[in-house]
C-alpha cells in the first residue's frame, strides 16, 4: 500500500499500534479486513487534512490550561472542539491540560513547559497569584499570547479576558434572592471554589454590596474553598455551626450536589438556590427543581472570542482584539435549553 505519511502519524490517526499499521502497509498476514479499512480511512483523513492545510494556510497550536472541576473542563473542551470547523483562516489544533485542582507551582511549571516547546496561544483558567502572574508575563515576553477564561489574572500583559461579566452576575444573584424572599431576615450562604479565583471574588463582592442595599436584614455567610465534591462537603460541614435561619444559597464555584446533600443531612433546605453554569450536574439539578436559578453564559461564544483574539494577534483575522464580555442569562426549570 503506497503512502507518504510516517507510520507513527498513520497509527495515531487510526488509533492503532505502529506494528499493526506496518503489517497492513506491507501486506503481511493476520490482519483483519476491519483493521485494513481503519488504516485506509486514516490515510484518507491525513490527505484531507493536508489539503485543508494547503487551502487554509498556517497550522496553529493553542494550549488550554484549565483548573476547574471536570464537569466544567468537559464543557470547555467540547466548546473548543465545536469551534474548530468554523475557523476558516488557519488549521487550529488545541492541546488540553485539564485538572480539578492545580497548585500554583503546577500551573507555573505547565506554562513554562509550553513556553519551552512553543505555542501560538494559551487559554488559561487559573488562580490569581504572584507566581502565575509572573509566568503569564514571561509568556507574553516570549510572544505567546495568553487569554484568560472566566476568571481573570490581574497586573499582567495577558492579551484578553473572555467570559462572564462577573460583577454583573453577582448583582443579578442578589436581585433574584432579594426578589424571591418574602421576610427579609435570615442568612444567605455564599460559596466560592477558591479565594484566589479573581472572577469569583468579583462575583462575591458585587453580590454582598447589592444584597446589603436591597435586603440589609440578610446576613451573608461566605465559605471559600472546595469546588470538588469532597472538599466542598468537608468545608461546608465545618461551617454548619455558624448557620442560623438559612434562607438562600448563592453558589459561585460549583459543587452544588454536595452542598445540597450536606444541607439536607443537617435538616436544611433553602428557599432559593442560585448557581452558575449549565453543566451536566447543574442541568440535572435544575430540571429536578433542586436549583431555582442558574446564571449561565455562552461558553462557545467565549471560546470563539478567545480564538478570534489569537488569530488577530497573529494577523490572521480582521476581528478586533477588544473582546466582548458575556452577559449573564438567567435560567429556570422552565427555560433550560
Amino acid at each position: 500500500m503506497t503512502h507518504r505519511f510516517p507510520i507513527k502519524e498513520i497509527a495515531r490517526q487510526a488509533g492503532l499500534g505502529t506494528a499493526t499499521v506496518d503489517r497492513v502497509l506491507n501486506g503481511r498476514a493476520h490482519v483483519s479486513p476491519q483493521t485494513k479499512m481503519r488504516v485506509t480511512a486514516a490515510m484518507d483523513e491525513l490527505k484531507a487534512q493536508e489539503a485543508q492545510l494547503a487551502a487554509r494556510g498556517r497550522r496553529l497550536f493553542f494550549d488550554f490550561v484549565i483548573e476547574a472541576p471536570s464537569r466544567f473542563s468537559r464543557e470547555v473542551k467540547a466548546a473548543a472542539e465545536a469551534m474548530l470547523p468554523q475557523i476558516g483562516t488557519a488549521v487550529c489544533r488545541p492541546r488540553f491540560l485539564l485538572q480539578d485542582i492545580m497548585e500554583e507551582d503546577e500551573v507555573v511549571a505547565a506554562l513554562m513547559r509550553i513556553m519551552k516547546r512553543g505555542s501560538h496561544g494559551v487559554c488559561l483558567k487559573a488562580r490569581d497569584t504572584a507566581k502565575i502572574r509572573e509566568a503569564v508575563k514571561m509568556l507574553a515576553n516570549a510572544r505567546i499570547p495568553v487569554v484568560t477564561l472566566v476568571t481573570d489574572i490581574g497586573g499582567t500583559d495577558r492579551l484578553a479576558y473572555v467570559g462572564l461579566d462577573n460583577a454583573g452576575a453577582g448583582r443579578t444573584a442578589a436581585y433574584l434572592i432579594s426578589l424571591t424572599l418574602g421576610e427579609p431576615q435570615g442568612m444567605v450562604l455564599a460559596t466560592r471554589s477558591h479565594e484566589r479565583f479573581l472572577g469569583e471574588e468579583e462575583r462575591e463582592s458585587a453580590f454582598v454590596e447589592a444584597l446589603a442595599s436591597e435586603r440589609p436584614g440578610l446576613k451573608v455567610l461566605a465559605v471559600q474553598g472546595g469546588g470538588v465534591d469532597f472538599e466542598t462537603s468537608k468545608l461546608l460541614t465545618e461551617s454548619m455551626g455558624d448557620i442560623r435561619n438559612l434562607r438562600a444559597v448563592y453558589s459561585m464555584g460549583g459543587g452544588n450536589r454536595s452542598i445540597i446533600r450536606t444541607l439536607e443531612d443537617n435538616g436544611i433546605r433553602p428557599e432559593v438556590y442560585v448557581a452558575h453554569d449549565l453543566d451536566r450536574e447543574n442541568r440535572e439539578l435544575i430540571l429536578n427543581r433542586r436549583l431555582d436559578f442558574i446564571l449561565h453564559h455562552d461558553l462557545q461564544l467565549d471560546i470563539r472570542n478567545a480564538f478570534n483574539a489569537f488569530l488577530g494577534y497573529h494577523r490572521l483575522s480582521n476581528e478586533l482584539l477588544e473582546t466582548p464580555i458575556s452577559t449573564v442569562q438567567v435560567l429556570t426549570p422552565e427555560n433550560v435549553p
